[in-house]
């Protein structure tokens, strides 16, 4: 299994990636954490293709509204990609798409089979963790029904053992949600990764990493 679990896009530390996926090549683009925010899904899409597209990558838009109570057809979509690039948004609706297309059965196959390699960020990497309660403290699961059709769902997938709080000190999250969140873990005992925007989470095979920036926290 081979996943890239950052905070915000590459972090600081890309060529972990590159040395997962190899030459760049075709990318699957899964958008749909931003589902409930119709008027920005576009811009979000864009926002991740320039700078895949700068670093040699070939995406493609692969929306699992079109793959719902379609799994096998969603299976072999993917496995046609060697990477998956799953941006953030907002964590439940993430989840919840997941549980519709099939997708959070989809994937954890093709990943145990090593067929491609995952890349995740913010909703993209919490999603892969045991558990998302703490993360309405961010995300708003109000937002699952209206945008999903179902309630909303709070068990990860469960790939990786710890929690992932990301936007540590980061301008993205003004407010500082993001610290409140880690604080409850710490002081619960809750087994977590605090990331900031530099800051990454690599699995490779039976190897698991936190690579930690210098400035990071």
């Amino acid at each position: 299994m081979r996943l890239f679990l950052s905070s915000y896009r590459f972090g600081a530390h890309y060529d972990r990636l590159a040395a997962l996926v190899g030459a760049p090549g075709r990318v699957a683009l899964i958008p749909n954490a931003c589902d409930a925010w119709p008027d920005m899904w576009a811009a979000a899409v864009t926002s991740d293709v320039v700078p895949l597209r700068r670093l040699g990558y070939t995406p493609e838009t692969i929306d699992l509204r079109d793959f719902v109570d379609q799994p096998a057809e969603l299976a072999k979509t993917l496995a046609a990609f060697p990477l998956i690039w799953v941006r953030g948004g907002n964590t439940f609706v993430l989840r919840a798409q997941f549980a519709r297309s099939g997708a959070d059965l989809v994937l954890p196959r093709l990943l145990a089979d090593d067929a491609l390699v995952y890349a995740g960020y913010s909703a993209g990497a919490c999603l892969l963790t045991p558990d998302l309660h703490g993360l309405e403290v961010a995300d708003d699961p109000g937002e699952v029904r209206p945008a999903c059709g179902i309630e909303p769902q709070w068990d990860g997938l469960g790939l990786v053992d710890h929690r992932i709080v990301p936007h540590i000190d980061s301008p993205t999250d003004p407010d500082g949600d993001c610290v409140k969140i880690a604080a409850r873990f710490r002081a619960d005992g809750v087994a977590h990764w605090a990331l900031t925007d530099d800051d990454v989470v690599v699995v490779d095979g039976d190897r698991t990493e936190l690579l930690i920036s210098p400035a990071g926290s």
